[in-house]
This record gives structure tokens, C-alpha cells and sequence, in this order.
């Protein structure tokens, strides 16, 4: 009798301790998005979206109304993090209401003036960020050349040609798939369209299901490409970890799409974090 009682006296302690350990997880908001300025920087060249409308502006305060609910203790964005100093400059502009005046004296008749003017960055964090009384808004971006020039030449050496067609054929359903959503969705839709599973497992399968397999049997510049993509965004949950207090209760990181689907993964292997979906706020 008294073994059974002390195995399960050993049960219930362990289902206690099990219990709190996930009770005790710090929450994520993962929102993967495309870039609102459309810098057209990436393979996938996609026409504008208009996210300066009224429908957009409407749609991003409701958004970020919800990520006020949320509560985060900070937000993680896409910018490099070497240039925090001009980040904390410009949040501060943002909370003090002067940022618009600002990059228009500075930026309007300039290349640069949509990317602070609509940029993610600034719609959507520094809103969400100012709403939340948050002081600082962090950059976690580290920017690094990627070879992908070299990773074509490599196919052609190899003379690849199905490998070829394949990133060809990905490229253009891509590119496409995100035209059309630009055409007939709202910000909200699409948003939440490049943060379903499908979406990610499609976006980060990519680089091993093609780029991987570039180059002859002597040459790894595919190979090498893929580590350098994710070096970079290692690097960036590296400042994730790094920055995020342990009496931080609940965050927010968001990036454009590629790189939320490999953020999702380490998450998922670090078993820190409890991930909170964008689409799970705005029911």
C-alpha cells in the first residue's frame, strides 16, 4: 500500500511539475508578412499594394488594437540590428507624434521615402508598439549577402536543366499566387494567408527541395547558400533569445514571411516559447 502511495504521490508531483513548466511558457505572436514598401528585393517580384488606403489603415488598427490586447513586453522587427540607435530615434518621433513631419522634410523626394512611409516596420510595429506603451520597438535583422548569382551559375556548370525549371516553375507560382492576393485581399487576409502552415512548410521547404541540390558533385555552392540563409536568421532568433527577459511574459516578432517560417521551426525546437497565431486574436 504504501509503494502504490508513493507512486502516486511521484505521479501527480510529476504532472504538477509538467503543468507548471507549460503553464510558465512565454507566449509568441509569429506574424509573418510582405513588405508593405515592396522594395521588390526578393526572387519573388510582386506588383504594389496600396497599404496606405482606407481600407488598409482601417484593417491595420484593428490589427494592432488586438496586439495591444495581446500585451507584449516587446516587439522584434526586421531591421538591422547594428542600427538600433536610428530605430530607437525614429519609435520615439512615432511616440511623440512628429514622425510624418519628419520623414518628409528628410525622405520625400527621395528612393527611401515609401520604405519609411509604409514600411511594416513603421504601419504596423511602431503602431502596435505605441498602442501597447512600449518605450522601445528592437531590431533583430542581420543582413547578409546571399550567393544565389553563383547558385545559377553552379546549375548551369552543372547543366542542372530540371533543377533550373523547378525554381523557375516556384518562382512564377509564386510570384502569381501573390499578385492575385494583392489584386482581391485585404492586408488582413494576406497576412494571415503567409502564416498557415501550408504557406511556411511551402516557404522554408524550398531552399533543401531546390537551391540544396545545386551545383556538381564537387561544388556545394547550393548547399552553402541554404547554410548562409540560415545563418542570417539564426542570428536574428539568437537577439530573440538574447533579448527577451525571462519576466517578459508574452512577444511579438515579426518579419517578412520567409524568415517567420524559419523562426517557427527554431521555436518549435527550443520549446521555450508557446506560439499565439495572428488568426487566433482576430476571432
Amino acid at each position: 500500500m504504501k509503494t502504490a502511495t508513493k507512486i502516486l504521490f511521484t505521479l501527480i508531483c510529476l504532472f504538477i511539475f509538467q503543468f507548471t513548466a507549460f503553464a510558465q511558457k512565454q507566449e509568441v505572436l509569429l506574424i509573418g508578412t510582405f513588405h508593405f514598401a515592396n522594395p521588390n528585393l526578393d526572387a519573388v517580384q510582386t506588383i504594389d499594394f496600396n497599404i496606405l488606403g482606407d481600407q488598409s489603415q482601417k484593417e491595420l488598427e484593428n490589427i494592432t488594437n488586438q496586439i495591444k490586447k495581446f500585451n507584449p513586453d516587446q516587439i522584434f522587427v526586421e531591421w538591422p540590428a547594428t542600427d538600433q540607435e536610428k530605430l530607437d530615434s525614429l519609435y520615439q518621433m512615432y511616440v511623440n507624434g512628429n514622425y510624418q513631419s519628419y520623414i518628409k522634410e528628410k525622405y520625400q523626394h527621395t528612393k527611401q521615402f515609401a520604405s519609411y512611409n509604409e514600411d511594416e516596420t513603421f504601419q504596423l510595429a511602431f503602431r502596435a508598439g505605441k498602442k501597447t506603451g512600449l518605450g522601445k520597438i528592437y531590431g533583430i535583422d542581420y543582413q547578409m549577402s546571399l550567393p544565389f548569382d553563383t547558385v545559377m551559375k553552379a546549375i548551369e556548370s552543372a547543366k542542372q536543366t530540371d533543377l533550373m525549371n523547378d525554381i523557375s516553375l516556384f518562382l512564377k507560382i509564386s510570384t502569381d499566387e501573390a499578385n492575385l492576393q494583392r489584386k482581391t485581399l485585404g492586408v488582413t487576409e494576406i497576412i494571415l494567408n503567409m502564416n498557415t502552415p501550408e504557406f511556411r512548410a511551402k516557404n522554408a521547404g524550398f531552399y533543401l527541395q531546390t537551391i540544396n541540390k545545386a551545383g556538381s558533385k564537387e561544388s556545394f555552392a547550393g548547399a552553402y547558400s541554404v547554410s548562409e540563409w540560415y545563418r542570417r536568421n539564426l542570428y536574428m532568433y539568437s537577439l530573440v533569445q538574447k533579448l527577451t527577459k525571462s519576466t517578459d511574459k508574452r512577444i511579438v516578432i515579426l518579419l517578412g514571411a520567409g524568415h517567420a517560417a524559419m523562426i517557427k521551426q527554431f521555436i518549435a525546437l527550443e520549446n521555450k516559447f508557446k506560439i499565439v497565431e495572428l488568426k487566433d486574436l482576430l476571432k
